[in-house]
């Protein structure tokens, strides 16, 4: 028979101090397991159906000697009945997670989503976003709903009052409140179909938010117009008509431009790199500048103690509606973002670039191509050779007697 331990006392269990495990006495195979940090536990060590188990007892010394030999004692009682104690204790657990569910409302459960996201988010304004769009849209009707409980006809009140006419938001706010479903049905907090899922689920009951959502276009010259206006462009004076000059030739976004700093460029590589924090996708992008870009910026003026490129009359950053002022005294039917797409038309039907080169120039990262771009070299050699093509169509002598559309002739003509 094995050798029985010796009965230690109470005194004598708080002395054991050295890492490792020391038996206890009292209940064969209980012990004291004292860690490396110094922080102490009970084991029972026992056979559980023919194979050796440790079976945590709880802490010393919350837990006092007495009482882990009596939970030692009521355990081998359990496997002496043919019930696994570890088994029994995870069922316990899993039934309370259960009743835990029926407390915990969509809107714990939402901020508690939020919160094991929150590292995750690109910018601090779309973490704000992602939940306040719940708090606005969801929580009252989800809000204060059992987790637990949520099903179709729930999801569905928030979404159809809002699918037909704000289908973009409706269908962030939808997968959003997949994402809490998800979170809580891993968490344990319920089980079954996640109710906001899309694919066979709601796509079953709502129209596809393609054949409803409606593309605001920004209004644009077309690209054969782009280089008679730019010769108007050049012809004005301002800060405000040279970021403008600048987007155009970069095809940047205004506030990219506006906001940008000097240490952003390095002119002897012609790189413009701009930092994560500016950009839509939440990832830094570098811009390959065209000899006529490069050379606008070292004509540049400085602005004494300003490190903006563009700096406003007063100071700081250009206002997105000095830029925009340029285009309304220039009476054309385009805003600064416009531009972006005139060069997307020029791209797609004048070059033989394939299109990631041109959605990688323009900062789009939505396919599975551009993806593939980024986590190589983002293509900037063949987006090298784009932009100075465009500049250089940009400068080139028009071919034909192009005419900017003003923007009255434009109203007049509807």
């Amino acid at each position: 028979m094995p050798k029985l331990a010796r009965e230690l006392s109470a005194t004598e269990v708080r002395r054991k101090t050295r890492p490792g495990v020391h038996a206890v006495g009292g209940v064969s195979g209980l012990l004291l397991n004292v860690a490396a940090g110094g922080s102490r536990s009970w084991i029972l060590r026992t056979m559980v159906g023919g194979r050796r188990r440790d079976i945590g007892l709880g802490g010393f010394p919350d837990v006092t000697l007495k009482d882990a030999r009596t939970r030692a004692r009521e355990a081998k009682d359990q496997i002496r009945k043919g019930i696994d104690p570890v088994a029994e204790r995870k069922a316990a657990r899993a039934a309370l997670m259960t009743d835990r569910a029926k407390e915990l409302t969509f809107a714990e459960a939402a901020r508690q989503c939020h919160a094991a996201k929150a590292a995750g988010f690109g910018n601090p304004k779309h973490r704000k976003d992602w939940i306040s769009s719940l708090e606005r849209y969801a929580f009252p009707v989800l809000g204060k709903l059992p987790i637990g409980d949520i099903e179709l006809p729930h999801v569905l009140k928030v979404l159809e009052p809002m699918w037909t006419e704000r289908t973009e938001t409706a269908t962030r706010v939808r997968q959003r409140i997949e994402a809490v479903i998800t979170w809580a049905t891993v968490s344990g907090y319920r089980t079954g179909e996640n109710p906001a899922r899309w694919a066979g689920n709601l796509k079953e009951v709502l129209p596809p938010p393609s054949k409803l959502a409606r593309v605001n276009h920004f209004p644009a010259l077309s690209w054969q117009d782009v280089p008679a206006f730019l010769i108007d462009l050049k012809q004005r004076d301002g800060v405000g008509a040279r970021a403008l000059e600048f987007i155009v030739y970069t095809a940047a976004r205004s506030a990219e431009v506006r906001l940008a700093t000097y240490d952003e460029f390095d002119l002897t590589a012609k790189l413009w790199t701009i930092p994560a924090e500016r950009m839509k996708a939440g990832k830094a992008h570098r811009v390959p500048l065209s000899p006529p870009a490069v050379a606008l910026l070292k004509a540049l003026p400085r602005f004494e103690g300003s490190a903006h490129v563009f700096t406003a009359p007063r100071g700081g950053a250009l206002s997105d509606m000095a830029i925009n002022g340029v285009c309304r005294r220039m009476k054309v039917a385009a805003v600064p973002h416009g531009f972006r797409s005139s060069f997307k038309d020029w791209a797609r039907t004048s070059t033989n670039y394939p299109d990631e080169v041109s959605e990688l120039a323009l900062a789009h990262v939505n396919n599975d191509a551009t993806r593939a771009a980024y986590a190589r070299d983002e293509l900037l050699p063949q987006r090298a050779k784009l932009m100075a093509a465009w500049a250089k169509f940009l400068n080139a002598p028009a071919p034909r007697s192009a005419e900017v559309t003003r923007i009255d002739k434009a109203r007049t003509a509807k």
